[in-house]
């Protein structure tokens, strides 16, 4: 059983690095590109509190978080969970990847006047840390909600009503423990060690039902864009070989 672990365990990583390699192939560029900057600019805007007073606060990442929900929607619908987690580990990846190159420059010896630059490029671990735990998770969350929705519409799944029940109700859901998460890490935990004061648990609840809200409605406004977009790609047949190998190895 010891001498088949490793071939088995290398099998499978190769037949996932083939599968990942066919995905990225067959999926739309665009949407990817948007994924990742999404996911990028909403690390950087979470740095800010927009507003706080004694029970409610909200920081800017709620401004462009449903743009990376939404685009986890449109791949879940045409290439299935599996394909949407592969592309927001990617853009996870990209994340840091990216933090990683803004926080080499900010080190970088300059004038005092690129302190705050500094600072606000250079970002601080634990934000990083709190957004990448609170992303991957709801990430994931998002994902199963609204492949697991899907099984309701077995009659019409390709229908708007379908679409629009799995997309929204998914992202506010995921959404609220996305903010959740990232709150409570963020703002109850690192910063009374690192800054001195903190959001209290009901600022924490209110922010993320408010940012829920928020970044419902943005969806509710794109959503029509995102059902044409999987329409489009059905009817174009896009990433047609990716989902023949699926159902080949399902069928397995």
């Amino acid at each position: 059983m010891k001498n088949s672990f490793l071939p088995s365990l290398l099998g499978w990583f190769l037949k996932q690095k083939n599968e990942t390699k066919l995905l990225f192939h067959s999926i739309p560029a665009v949407v990817v590109a948007l994924f990742v900057v999404s996911v990028i600019t909403m690390n950087i805007l979470a740095n800010k509190t927009i507003y706080q007073n004694g029970w409610l606060a909200i920081d800017g990442g709620i401004l462009v978080s449903w743009l990376s929900f939404l685009c986890m929607d449109i791949i879940t619908k045409h290439f299935g969970p599996k394909a949407s987690i592969k592309v927001t580990i990617f853009a996870m990846c990209v994340n840091l990847l990216t933090c990683l190159i803004f926080w080499l420059v900010s080190i970088i010896p300059a004038g005092s006047e690129f302190d705050e630059f500094n600072h606000v490029i250079g970002g601080t671990w634990y934000i990083l840390l709190s957004s990448t735990v609170a992303f991957l998770s709801s990430g994931l969350l998002n994902i199963g909600l609204n492949y697991l929705l899907g099984f309701i519409f077995k009659k019409n799944p390709d229908g708007k009503v379908a679409f629009y029940t799995r997309s929204l109700v998914s992202t506010l859901i995921g959404q609220f423990f996305d903010n959740l998460i990232f709150a409570i890490l963020a703002f109850m935990v690192f910063f009374p060690i690192y800054l001195g004061f903190s959001w209290n648990i009901v600022e924490c609840i209110t922010c993320s039902a408010l940012g829920a809200i928020i970044e419902l409605f943005c969806e509710v406004i794109f959503t029509p864009i995102g059902y044409r977009v999987t329409r489009k790609w059905k009817k174009d047949n896009v990433g047609e070989a990716y989902i023949n190998y699926i159902k080949t190895e399902e069928v397995k």
